[in-house]
C-alpha cells in the first residue's frame, strides 16, 4: 500500500469515529424537542383518560338516577 493511500485509510477511519461518537450524544436540540413532545403527549392522554372516567362515572350516576325515577 502506498503511503497516500494509508494516509486516505487513516482519514477515514478518523471520519468515520467522529461520526459515530457524534451519535452518541442525544442531548441536542432535536433529541430536547422530542422528549418534551414525549412527555406532553403522555401528559395530555392521561388527561384524557381521567375525563373519560369521570364521564363514565357521570353516566353510570345519571344511569342509576334515572332507574331510580322510574322504579318509584
Amino acid at each position: 500500500m502506498s503511503w497516500l493511500k494509508k494516509v486516505v485509510y487513516v482519514l477515514c477511519l478518523v471520519a468515520m469515529m467522529a461520526v459515530v461518537s457524534g451519535c452518541e450524544d442525544n442531548n441536542g436540540a432535536g433529541e430536547k424537542l422530542g422528549t418534551q413532545f414525549d412527555q406532553a403527549m403522555e401528559q395530555a392522554k392521561d388527561k384524557a383518560d381521567e375525563m373519560s372516567d369521570q364521564a363514565k362515572d357521570a353516566y353510570e350516576d345519571a344511569k342509576d338516577k334515572a332507574k331510580e325515577a322510574l322504579d318509584n
